[in-house]
């Protein structure tokens, strides 16, 4: 029962803190540029990875997170995805052939590390300490692994559809700018706690 409590905490929890933050945004834009698979392969992943970080921190370490560097270092990370992204050769296809295995494996790459960076310092991740302080670390592993997963879904789908409908170019531009708003906004904030 106790499992089963967790879980669902934590999968509401993270479902609701996903609507409308800048890690859906980015889900959109990545799929917005790549295919399905890998986008939802990456977020996955990356998710995975740091609610398991979240979770190791609340419950083997008990320390605070740093989120003045944390939140800092990821805005400069996002500032340079995004200067990356406008100077990126964008595809000579519209995108509706499949990508070769190298394409999909740089895709995963791309998609993992950015979804993971955007996590840093996060309001997800810090909602994820605090549900772990509460309960067993795995249920609530899994459950805001998944309500986060599930709330990229609805944020690639709606990339996934704006894709067929807009030029690259447009798709290109549009996930430069998600990122280095994001970027700025982060950088900022992580600046801010830095002076407070």
């Amino acid at each position: 029962m106790e499992f089963l409590l967790a879980f669902g905490i934590s999968a509401a929890v993270l479902f609701v803190a996903e609507m409308g933050d800048k890690t859906q945004l980015v889900a959109m834009s990545l799929a917005g540029r790549y295919r399905l698979a890998p986008v939802l392969a990456g977020i996955t992943i990356s998710t995975a990875a740091i609610h398991g970080i979240s979770v190791f921190v609340a419950q083997v370490l008990g320390l605070a997170l740093p989120t003045s560097w944390l939140t800092l270092l990821a805005g400069v990370v996002f500032l340079g995805f995004g200067a990356w992204t406008l100077r990126e050769e964008p595809p000579s296809t519209s995108g509706q052939e499949p990508p070769s295995p190298r394409r999909w494996g740089s895709a995963l790459g791309t998609v993992t590390v950015i979804s993971f960076v955007a996590e840093l310092g996060d309001k997800s991740m810090f909602a994820t300490v605090a549900v772990a302080t509460q309960y067993p670390w795995f249920p609530v592993w899994l459950g805001s692994t998944i309500g986060m997963v599930l709330a990229g879904v609805l944020a690639i789908l709606l990339g996934a559809a704006l894709r067929r409908r807009l030029p690259e170019r447009v798709m290109q531009v549009g996930a430069a700018v998600v990122f280095l708003l994001a970027g700025a906004a982060m950088t900022g904030q992580g600046a801010y706690l830095l002076l407070a």
